[in-house]
């Protein structure tokens, strides 16, 4: 089973949709979590129904530090925002491979709620096009 942390500052958006994405997706082959820098302290709401339209279980997601995952070993850790890309990450245990999808952050639309709407799914499409192309590229 591949172990993913995926990263993003604040841990309320991007990141919580890439983590439902991978372990949906991943079908039991992947054991994904999600952490922020500076984590928000709630997860957007638009996330969930997002995930939800989409027929994605969010589970029970938290906006986290990743400080709570430090010393733990994955095999990948994955970026989705250009700010947490740039930061010095917290120690991480194991051979970890880094990989980096910027990805726009849904929670700074603003507008009529089609168009954040529009947003959230644009961010979500492009998280869900990414971990399909590499979960063909690392089934095992």
């Amino acid at each position: 089973m591949l172990k993913l942390l995926v990263l993003c500052t604040g841990n309320s958006c991007r990141s919580v949709m890439a983590e439902a994405l991978f372990n949906h997706l991943g079908q039991g082959h992947i054991d994904a979590v999600s952490a922020g820098s500076a984590p928000a302290g709630y997860v957007h709401p638009q996330s969930i129904v997002t995930l939800q339209r989409h027929g994605i279980d969010p589970g029970q997601p938290a906006s986290k530090s990743w400080d709570m995952f430090n010393g733990k070993s994955f095999d990948f850790i994955v970026t989705v925002c250009d700010a947490a890309a740039a930061e010095s990450c917290p120690v991480f245990a194991g051979p970890a491979q880094n990989i980096h999808w910027p990805t726009p952050d849904p929670a700074k639309a603003t507008g009529t709620q089609a168009e954040i709407e529009a947003a959230f799914d644009t961010a979500f499409m492009l998280l869900k096009t990414r971990i399909g192309a590499f979960i063909a590229d690392n089934q095992r």
